[in-house]
């Protein structure tokens, strides 16, 4: 495989990221990998996902993955409504690359990036496919204003809030976790193909978040429970087995889907 370092343009930042590129078998099927909200300072070190991504890419996607904004070596602070448009433009880089399959663009979410994912699926009908790991319904975790401050101070702690005049506005910076809420938007997904997969041992978001999702969801979807697994699923070797026997399942017949 070819791996290439890239930069995309979003709101004025710079996104970036790196594609995971197939040897063989052109036109590819393509996966963008969406990471979660950080819990830790930033450690290039980790290379958690683009082990992720080489194993994706192993199995014949054009695998794409990226900063958000105010995480890893992207520019700007951490917002949801803005992390949308992040996605956004991957989702139009990956779409204008020479040699997918356009009939085949799918999304893999984890946790807040899960989130991204499913606000994407609903408004993008580009999208053929969504895998979600450890999704949470909504972002009811963040409280009250009182609670957000709180918030903002650890997301400053940990480097994804790094401009101290940011959030403008608290109350705007919360409506756009509201506005994000897969609640909202899950049952748009349909009717591309939707896997919800969440571990029965998540300490972060409960399980009852994703039978709320999946009760939501319309056809056709599936929900995947890991026994014993935690919150990170791209660490659990039967979640990841599980999203990827799934995705290859989508892409071994024509998807010619769209609403």
């Amino acid at each position: 495989m070819e791996v290439k370092d890239i930069c995309l343009q979003s709101d004025g930042l710079e996104i970036a990221g790196e594609l995971y590129i197939p040897s063989k078998n052109r036109p590819y099927p393509a996966l963008c990998i969406c990471h979660g909200i950080p819990a830790v300072p930033y450690n290039p070190d980790d290379k958690g996902y683009a082990s992720l991504a080489q194993r994706f890419c192993a199995a014949g996607f054009l695998t794409l993955i990226f900063n958000f904004r105010g995480t890893g070596k992207s520019q700007g602070n951490l917002d949801l409504l803005g992390w949308s448009q992040d996605l956004q433009a991957a989702l139009d880089f990956l779409y204008s690359f020479e040699g997918i399959d356009k009939t085949h663009l799918c999304l893999l979410g984890s946790s807040g990036g899960a989130a991204v994912s499913v606000y994407a699926a609903a408004h993008d009908s580009r999208v053929t496919a969504l895998a979600t790991c450890a999704c949470p319904a909504d972002f009811g975790f963040l409280g009250s204003k009182e609670q957000a401050v709180s918030n903002i101070q650890h997301f400053r702690d940990i480097g994804v809030i790094r401009d101290r005049d940011f959030p403008p506005s608290v109350e705007e910076w919360l409506k756009g976790f509201e506005t994000i809420s897969p609640i909202r938007w899950i049952e748009k997904v349909s009717p591309r193909p939707l896997l919800l997969v969440h571990g029965d041992a998540d300490e972060v978001v409960p399980l009852e978040h994703a039978h709320m999702l999946y009760q939501k969801a319309q056809e056709p979807k599936e929900l995947a429970i890991i026994p014993g697994a935690s919150h990170r699923l791209r660490l659990e070797e039967a979640a990841m087995t599980t999203v990827l026997d799934w995705l290859k399942a989508r892409v071994s017949t024509p998807m010619n889907i769209r609403t």
